[in-house]
């Protein structure tokens, strides 16, 4: 980003906000605080400026979930570019793995009602 394309804002936070975006910096997750904030505030307007057709879920994970999931994407066992892609790949399937199954039982009842009014004839 150049400079003439950012703003700057200055913000106030409790001190235990302050402290525990700067342990995300201590632990290495971020370049520095600039960093920390910036991303939270992208991924909120991320959230809240989606498109129309899109709604955004966050979902909570155990962290042994998380490393397990980390490792299957890594290691190419599952097909994603991320857990988020990943996570995003195991719910459209489960979704349409339900929707077969609804579609397959109305199919079923559908020639069931079609075999007795036939009989009755």
């Amino acid at each position: 980003m150049k400079m003439s394309d950012s703003a700057r804002i200055t913000i106030r936070l409790s001190k235990d906000a302050a402290e525990k975006l700067q342990k995300l910096v201590n632990e290495g997750e971020f370049k520095n605080l600039s960093d920390v904030v910036r991303t939270a505030i992208e991924e909120f307007l991320a959230e809240r400026f989606a498109p129309q057709n899109v709604e955004r879920v966050s979902v909570d994970f155990p962290k042994k979930t998380v490393s397990i999931l980390m490792n299957l994407v890594e290691s190419g066992e599952i097909e994603a570019v991320s857990i988020d892609d990943a996570i995003r790949l195991a719910v459209k399937d489960y979704v349409r793995r339900i929707i077969s199954k609804e579609a397959s039982s109305a199919i079923k009842e559908e020639m069931e009602r079609i075999k007795e009014a036939g009989a009755g004839e």
